[in-house]
């Protein structure tokens, strides 16, 4: 299951999440929302109209708020991925 995660250059609990992702061997496409005003919309979208990041977004669309890795790794487990 591939995860997208929005972010910024300068989020610390981004780079931390990335990391653990990284670590799991969890794969991730990176979005840069000050890079993508497309992306910025949606990020706005999903939270309430704040640009907040990290936002993940699974495979099936689900969009989650600075998520822990136990979460997305129980998360991509019910999955099957």
């Amino acid at each position: 299951m591939a995860l997208k995660v929005y972010t910024t250059s300068w989020c610390g609990p981004c780079k931390r999440l990335k990391s653990q992702l990284t670590r799991e061997g969890i794969s991730y496409e990176v979005i840069d929302i000050e890079a993508d005003p497309v992306a910025a919309e949606f990020v706005m979208s999903v939270n309430n109209g704040n640009q907040t990041v990290p936002t993940v977004v699974l495979e099936d669309g689900t969009a989650l708020t600075n998520p822990s890795i136990i979460q997305l790794k129980r998360l991509l487990a019910q999955a099957g991925a």
